[in-house]
């Protein structure tokens, strides 16, 4: 709970702290710069977790990994407390390194704790999602208020600190956050018995050529970033995004490429290699969409909606509290009863991830509206994105508690491991375009992007209905009788 409040906390502030003018206390960057930087940063966040969760299974073991992760998390967010450029980029490859270890490897420790046919296993990770969703919840409030709140920089001003800092409490109440959650793993890290040690059969033994040649990579990797630094005041920001996002989607494709090339064809998993591919795509598509929460949407909250009610002036980095706070109140609860409810009418998983997308259709829909009532500078209505937040949390609930299911169930056997990192792999890869879309915020009329983003989601989910009958009579049908699809 309190690694997800520092870190929803501090991007429910990023967005905004990055295209604030200096002179208000922000970096004063460009909407397509600090798009760039969003981009990069969120995706990073999730491809950190394929290498860290490497590190943690072969290396230093899940619990001391989710401990050195929690202790890098929060100097980051100290890092970013502190005022100044180089600090900011210094903490946010601290987070992208610290989240890279900390996230697999506590959600495998959850998994740890029953057996494989325990039935609170279920009822333990619903208390593990129902913790990141509370702290999702509260972290922008108090985040959003330190950063933007009126009073906050009534109060400071009266100690003689200057406003200008306030972004930093911000930053700084998501360090404190993290400090908490460390407190309690380590006193509750004592009940943990053996879970999260590392396994000495899957342990790394580090010989002194094997070391030899670590410490020979690292000197290398630290002489590349050195030699290539002083280039980089030359290149812009969004450049750099660029050359990131070219490097990922070329990463993806081989991925793919080797996974189709193998000898699938021939193999009992060649129809489930092709709905992998298909659901990576539609998650792809979901979380490019979703992750607009906090880039484009924080804009448009900060920008183009009113911010009072009954006197009352709140910042717009509290909208994003919306959505945990419907998946807590009912959403959760909701959904987990109409599956069961269902029972063997429950829709399939392409079925449920199309349902995804239509909601996200029509929440962006819902958002086209809003940009029209907004135009001539007239500030909107915040229940314009509070329908909006509702339609795409319901979408969340239809793909992503399933996303992980899947992906475990189509798992061929042979490469198991490597194929939940796709899961991984769809959210960074969604993530980076969320932030290069956001950077369009200043330079295309907002009717236009959100008709784009609403008509995309909408034939992706289209396209994937009209696949998931055929996909599930395919797995269906025993392997002699199938016939090839790759």
């Amino acid at each position: 709970m309190w690694e997800r409040f520092s870190y929803y906390g501090m991007r429910a502030i990023l967005i905004l702290f990055m295209v604030t003018t200096v002179n208000n206390g922000g970096l004063g960057l460009s909407v397509s710069d600090a798009g760039a930087i969003y981009g990069i940063y969120t995706s990073m966040v999730y491809l950190a977790c394929l290498p860290g969760g490497w590190c943690a299974d072969r290396l230093i073991g899940q619990r001391n990994a989710t401990l050195i992760g929690g202790v890098i998390i929060m100097l980051g967010h100290i890092l970013l407390a502190i005022p100044g450029m180089s600090y900011f980029l210094s903490g946010l490859f601290a987070l992208i390194v610290g989240t890279g270890l900390l996230k697999p490897s506590i959600s495998s420790m959850v998994g740890q704790l029953y057996g494989k046919d325990d039935q609170r296993r279920d009822a333990g990770y619903s208390i593990y999602y129902m913790g990141i969703n509370i702290g999702a919840f509260a972290s922008p409030l108090v985040c959003g208020w330190l950063s933007q709140a009126p009073y906050f920089r009534l109060l400071l001003q009266k100690i003689g600190v200057e406003q200008t800092y306030a972004w930093h409490f911000g930053f700084g109440a998501a360090a404190i956050g993290m400090a908490i959650g460390l407190l309690f793993y380590i006193k509750g890290s004592r009940n943990l018995g053996e879970i999260g040690l590392l396994a000495p059969v899957t342990a790394i033994k580090f010989t002194g050529r094997k070391l030899q040649k670590l410490i020979w990579l690292a000197a290398f990797f630290c002489l590349t970033v050195s030699m290539l630094l002083p280039s980089l005041k030359t290149i812009s920001l969004t450049q750099i995004g660029n050359v990131f996002g070219i490097a990922l989607f070329a990463i993806t494709f081989s991925f793919f490429f080797w996974l189709i090339a193998s000898n699938w064809r021939q193999s009992a998993d060649r129809v489930k290699i092709f709905k992998i591919l298909v659901l990576f795509v539609a998650a792809t598509i979901f979380w490019s969409l979703y992750e607009q929460g906090g880039s484009t949407l924080t804009l448009f909250a900060e920008r183009n909606t009113s911010r009072e009610i009954l006197g009352f002036s709140f910042p717009a980095s509290w909208m994003q509290s919306l959505n945990p706070i419907y998946i807590i109140l009912f959403l959760g609860p909701g959904f987990a009863w109409l599956w069961l409810r269902l029972g063997s009418s429950e829709p399939s998983t392409t079925a449920k991830f199309a349902l995804g997308l239509l909601f996200m259709a029509l929440g962006w829909s819902v958002m086209v509206g809003a940009a029209y009532s907004a135009g001539n500078g007239v500030l909107v209505s915040p229940s314009w994105l509070a329908c909006m937040y509702l339609l795409h949390s319901i979408g969340e609930m239809c793909l992503s508690p399933v996303g992980l299911s899947a992906m475990s169930k189509l798992a061929p056997q042979k490469i198991a491991s490597l194929t939940m990192g796709i899961w991984f792999l769809a959210s960074a890869v969604g993530s980076y375009i969320a932030g290069r879309v956001s950077g369009l915020y200043e330079t295309l009329a907002l009717e236009s992007i959100f008709t784009t983003l609403c008509t995309v989601a909408l034939v992706a989910s289209v396209i994937l209905f009209l696949l998931s009958k055929t996909l599930e009579k395919k797995l269906a049908i025993p392997e002699s009788q199938r016939p090839q699809i790759l």
